[in-house]
């Protein structure tokens, strides 16, 4: 039996993500992958950690909302914050269940200061990058992290680690169930 998973997102680098961390967690298991377009209740470029971080958990609440016939759901959120005079870049993710949750953040980047210009001017990230380094609609392919890394490590592998990082407490949930209350 495939165990149906719904992305709050339609993005197809965020449905990778998710399809490769579940796979590479759970090798055994069959999943079935659906890409759902959801609201994240925050700004279309989160601000900082905390408003990233409810924009993953209201995707992923918003999505069992739509679907309710599925035994995961997952939200995954972009975002900046200003420390000190740089830009860093991440995205969070939440993964639920009907028993329990998972959230994980990626790792951070720097941003240059030619795109933290234009994100003050009021552009998103993806839109910055384009503008930038010339590319186009980079947020469904490399984004930020492949543009600067030279695909070293690309937006999929970035949103991947975090994803699995977010599974752990499925992995082992014996040891994380009493957690969550």
């Amino acid at each position: 039996m495939n165990k149906k998973v719904i992305i709050a997102s339609k993005n197809p680098v965020k449905i990778n993500a998710v399809k490769n961390g579940f796979e590479k967690m759970f090798p055994s298991e069959h999943f079935e992958f659906v890409g759902i377009s959801v609201p994240s209740g925050v700004r279309d470029q989160p601000r900082d950690n905390q408003e990233t971080k409810r924009g993953a958990f209201n995707r992923s609440v918003n999505a069992k909302k739509q679907v309710h016939d599925a035994h995961f759901w997952v939200g995954i959120e972009g975002g900046i914050d200003k420390i000190e005079n740089e830009m860093e870049a991440f995205a969070w993710v939440v993964i639920q269940s009907e028993e329990m949750y998972g959230k994980a953040k990626t790792g951070t980047l720097y941003l240059p200061q030619a795109v933290v210009a234009l994100i003050n001017e009021g552009k998103e990230l993806g839109e910055a990058d384009d503008l930038v380094f010339g590319h186009t609609n980079s947020k469904q392919k490399n984004g930020a992290v492949g543009i600067l890394t030279g695909n070293i490590i690309d937006r999929t592998s970035y949103y991947t680690h975090a994803v699995i990082m977010a599974l752990i407490p499925f992995k082992n949930a014996d040891l994380y169930k009493l957690d969550q209350g």
